[in-house]
């Protein structure tokens, strides 16, 4: 691995070779054979793949040198596990391969603490993730994970948040072209939740909406799915999901002002 380690800062990426899918197929034939000159080969010319990866993170830390060797990782093991028989282009192959490794060690390697049975979970479901890819090409629902791990819903998400880089409380998360729904407005207000009676109109006021429109609002702010993944769920377009989420707020925001 060390040979392969190269320093970001200042590299010429223009001197990296690259190789066709053509010898990149007859590379594989022979990794298969045992040619372990063929290894390195591919590991060399799949450099400015990694590279490329790492713009995702340009904003996301400073050492993007360490982030390169862990990517290099992730392209190995999508060396030593891709067959030729997935029929499908190695690069589709190896980028969530790549792309899970860095996200592994930007996790483990966060100022935030997060518990250890919610960080088992959460390589759980990163790892099944990763598996449901490599032979359906495409993730996995919510659902289907929680089957999968025999855990509910809820705790995916909590297991995929937590896989999540921290944002501001002034992100900006809802916007129909009038106010501006930011995060801060979802922390909940502890003096809010110890007054009875603003408990009773908050539930009364879900209470009024359909079950369509409460069950989007429970998947998208309290399990915190996107609106494609309900979408999905309910067959319906992901427009029809917005404009019914933005129905339901407006309903909210009438009764609770």
């Amino acid at each position: 691995m060390g040979k392969y380690i190269v320093e970001i800062s200042g590299i010429n990426t223009s001197n990296l070779p690259t190789i066709t899918s053509q010898e990149m197929k007859e590379l594989f034939k022979k990794l298969n054979e045992g040619d372990l000159f063929a290894r390195d080969l591919l590991i060399e010319g799949n450099l400015r793949l990694v590279l490329s990866i790492l713009k995702k993170f340009y904003n996301k830390t400073e050492n993007l040198d360490d982030l390169f060797q862990i990517g290099c990782v992730g392209l190995i093991k999508a060396i030593d596990n891709f067959d030729l028989k997935y029929q499908v282009q190695f690069s589709t192959y190896a980028v969530p391969m790549i792309i899970g490794e860095i996200k592994r060690y930007m996790r483990d390697n966060s100022s935030i603490r997060i518990s250890r049975s919610l960080k088992d979970l959460a390589y759980k479901t990163m790892n099944y993730i990763d598996e449901y890819y490599q032979k359906k090409g495409k993730e996995p629902n919510y659902k289907t994970i929680a089957e999968h791990l025999k855990v509910s819903e809820y705790e995916i998400g909590n297991a995929i948040n937590a896989m999540k880089d921290p944002i501001s409380m002034y992100e900006p998360v809802y916007n129909d072209g009038g106010d501006t729904i930011f995060l801060y407005d979802q922390i909940v207000d502890e003096s809010l939740n110890n007054n009875f009676s603003n408990k009773l109109v908050i539930e009364n006021a879900i209470n009024n909406l359909n079950s369509r429109e409460q069950y989007i609002l429970d998947q998208r702010f309290v399990i915190g799915k996107t609106q494609m993944e309900v979408a999905e769920e309910l067959d319906i377009s992901q427009a029809q999901i917005s404009r019914l989420e933005k129905k339901a707020i407006k309903e909210l925001k009438k009764v609770l002002k």
